[in-house]
């Protein structure tokens, strides 16, 4: 974890460092953050993240062996995390598992983000045999116990690939999804999911979002994970001007020459 920064509106912001060039299989990393009643973290990574292909590489293991990642976030009354890392890039023959599990007590506030590469397209390749597996759980506590606000696992190799109702042969993936402290009236989740929607003038790929119980989760499929960042980047500014807060304020290790903010 590097230095922490205080954003103009009292949010931490701490950016989280791999020290290594990247996972292989059998790796496993574990992000645990807790936060008190009240608080606000925006947590991001320095770098995009690499996985390396294993399928094919070992005379011992040819199938590969999987890297995991296990992220788990525990948030108290009222408090407030935006979980925001920069792109993965899953290498061919690339496999990668991760599991995602968000634990909400009331009015806690939860915004996370992923974007994926499947094969680094720039050079041609593709993603091969490997596999992207991923399981984000999302529940709040409550007086009568825990209520399940999405459960969404997703797995991407072989067919789908391929397949229109998978990736299509477009390369990136990403998924938005927020949790919100407290349910939003019909009409300002209706101009909330509007203005979104018109967020995605003039960026490529397919782009859709939707409401849940209580927040929303909006997809990218396409060949561009500039496109998938800065749409995201758009519906979390949105997301913060409804629940009343300031703009956002841009992680200091994003690319500087980029400006998502700006118009398509």
């Amino acid at each position: 974890m590097q230095r922490a920064y205080p954003q103009v509106d009292g949010r931490c912001e701490l950016p989280l460092l791999h020290t290594a060039g990247g996972l292989v299989g059998g790796d496993q990393l574990t992000l645990r953050a807790h936060l008190a009643p009240g608080s606000q973290a925006l947590l991001t990574s320095v770098a995009a993240q690499k996985v390396y292909g294993t399928v094919g590489r070992s005379r011992l293991v040819p199938q590969g062996q999987w890297a995991r990642q296990s992220l788990h976030f525990s948030l108290e009354a009222g408090s407030d995390l935006e979980w925001l890392p920069q792109e993965l890039v899953l290498f061919a023959g690339g496999l990668l598992e991760q599991n995602l599990t968000v634990e909400l007590a009331a009015g806690a506030s939860w915004l996370g983000m992923d974007v994926v590469r499947l094969g680094r397209s720039a050079a041609g390749e593709t993603l091969g045999q490997g596999c992207w597996r991923s399981r984000l759980q999302v529940c709040r506590r409550g007086p009568e116990g825990r209520r399940w606000e999405l459960v969404d696992p997703l797995e991407i190799s072989g067919a789908s690939l391929a397949a229109e109702h998978g990736m299509a042969g477009q390369p990136v993936l990403g998924s938005l999804v927020w949790a919100a402290p407290q349910p939003l009236g019909a009409a300002a989740l209706a101009q909330l999911l509007a203005n979104c929607r018109s967020d995605r003038q003039g960026l490529e790929g397919d782009l859709a979002c939707g409401a849940l119980d209580q927040g929303l989760i909006a997809r990218y499929r396409g060949p561009s994970s500039q496109a998938a960042r800065f749409w995201f980047t758009r519906v979390w500014a949105r997301i913060r001007a409804a629940r009343g807060l300031s703009a956002p304020e841009l992680p200091r290790v994003w690319p500087f020459q980029e400006q998502p903010l700006g118009s398509g």
